[in-house]
């Protein structure tokens, strides 16, 4: 069967089952989703929600947006409550702002999920964030370090009463209270706008070409600050933001291009936070509280994060695309309900093909994207990567044209084969890993680092790591068996570097 014959069949059984599920019966689930703001982080977002609630039936979103207006905000929280909701997401303007509005909703037997801002009401349901305190800690550590311990910063504040304002602003500060030589010299007061930024630090009084770094609470608000700087024609700083969005117009092509020096994944995951909404309104177990993993963007890794970003969201105007493509096929088959029932179960198999193809190379994206974060949050330089008085030998031209050739799955693949072959020997190192690829010591840390942002021995701890967890819960063994048999030489060490990566200690495991 050609591949246009059978994209237009796999598109007719998209249509038919969607004729099918709008024969006029109502949505099972009416979802609101109050966003306090609209911007390229929300759009993005609110399209990861649409996307998710393309694979459960009956789900409908309704959407507001108050664009940053704590009044607007309240009124149309309690407009989605009467329209009849039976779930409320929100991201509060600012704390206080609609603290009432959400207690209303709650108290009417409404579930509600905030996420992304904290607000001061209790009444609710789940929590869904990133560390907004963590990422301006790191970020200040970082600014610190392309200081090298001294210099002066300008802050652009996202907006006033926002708990991700607050939260950066102190995790920054705190970061920078160790270093006195390295001081911000002002902060000024944004709204988390581009247009905002710009004209607070075109009304800075003081003199630009002092200024070493800018830090804005987020990417819109340095390239504002960019924009002054650029027109002023002075002393061009490092600008820093956070957001680290995906896109044409993202934080990560931003440092890409070298327009920011670095930004901080502030990750949107509206796939996730649907189908919590889903988890609690079908009764299922869920966390009260969900913190999202995020991480640092730097020249270093932009192009690998962009590559990465840039698939999922081809893969999601492809389905974007499908779903116009269908809706103008049911137009036409409005009339035409009557399928023979053997022609029905075929297109259902072939849709579900589909699908499962679908949310397989999802998964896999996403499991991909998952595990380049993970390895970029330790900050930390590896031992392997700071220079030595006696630094290694340079390979030579022939040795890199012969890395080069190699094509990176297949080095990944042999990498990982090599590590799980001796996973259990506590002395295994660097060198016995690079000897064991017919590498030198430093061709095996440049290209570990190049294709996945971690350093050798760091890759080797997490694949001990994991295959320990593994073994807690697929085994009766005890913590000082599987810490010898991962390769630790002492089960506290397991217990501890355990804990920083999950989370939990190895006996909180085994007590589920």
């Amino acid at each position: 069967m050609k591949a246009k014959t059978l994209g237009n069949l796999l598109l007719l059984g998209w249509c038919v089952m969607m004729l099918i599920a709008c024969s006029g019966e109502k949505p099972h689930y009416i979802i609101g989703v109050s966003q306090c703001s609209e911007d390229i982080w929300r759009n993005w977002q609110n399209a990861e929600m649409k996307m998710e609630s393309n694979f459960h039936d009956g789900v409908e979103l309704r959407f507001a947006t108050a664009f940053d207006d704590s009044e607007r905000q309240i009124q149309q929280i309690d407009s989605l409550v009467e329209s009849g909701i039976q779930l409320l997401i929100v991201a509060p303007n600012q704390r206080s702002s609609v603290k009432s509005a959400i207690d209303r909703a709650y108290d009417k037997g409404i579930p509600v999920i905030v996420f992304e801002r904290k607000t001061d009401s209790q009444k609710y349901t789940a929590f869904v964030s990133a560390d907004n305190y963590e990422m301006g800690r790191l970020m200040g550590e970082y600014v610190v370090s392309r200081l090298n311990g001294k210099g002066q910063v300008l802050e652009v504040e996202g907006l006033k009463g926002s708990s991700p304002a607050e939260e950066r602003h102190k995790g920054f500060h705190d970061a920078l209270a160790q270093h006195p030589e390295v001081k911000v010299v002002t902060m000024l007061q944004g709204d988390w706008t581009e247009p905002t930024a710009y004209q607070v630090v075109k009304d800075y009084k003081g003199d630009l070409n002092d200024i070493d770094v800018v830090f804005g609470h987020n990417d819109r608000s340095a390239m504002g600050a960019r924009k002054v700087f650029q027109e002023r024609q002075v002393k061009m700083p490092l600008f820093c933001g956070i957001d680290g969005l995906p896109g044409e117009n993202g934080g990560i092509r931003q440092v890409r291009d070298s327009l920011l020096d670095a930004s901080y994944i502030y990750p949107t995951r509206g796939d996730l936070l649907l189908q919590l909404a889903l988890d609690i309104l079908e009764g299922k177990p869920y966390p009260k509280e969900t913190l999202l993993t995020s991480a640092l963007v730097t020249r270093d890794n932009a192009n690998v994060l962009l590559l990465e970003s840039d698939e999922v969201a081809r893969q999601a105007q492809n389905l974007d695309k499908l779903q116009m493509q269908a809706s103008g096929y049911l137009k036409q088959l409005a009339t035409q309900r009557t399928i023979t029932l053997m022609a029905l179960i075929l297109i259902a198999l072939l849709l579900l093909t589909m699908v499962l193809f679908y949310l397989y190379h999802r998964s896999k994206v996403s499991a991909q994207r998952e595990r380049m974060v993970n390895n970029l949050w330790n900050m930390e330089v590896p031992e392997e990567a700071k220079p030595s008085e006696s630094p290694e030998q340079e390979p030579s031209k022939a040795e890199e044209s012969e890395q080069a050739e190699t094509p990176e799955p297949l080095f990944i693949v042999r990498f990982k084969d090599v590590v799980e072959a001796r996973l259990a020997d506590s002395d295994l190192s660097v060198d016995d890993l690079a000897a064991a690829m017919n590498l030198s010591r430093v061709q095996l840390y440049r290209k570990v680092k190049a294709i996945s942002g971690s350093s050798p021995v760091e890759l080797l701890r997490t694949a001990r790591l994991n295959r320990g967890y593994q073994l807690l819960i697929q085994t009766n063994k005890t913590i000082s068996e599987i810490a010898y048999e991962i390769g630790f030489t002492a089960p506290s060490y397991f217990t501890k570097c355990f804990k920083n990566e999950f989370g939990v200690s190895p006996s909180d495991i085994q007590a589920k």
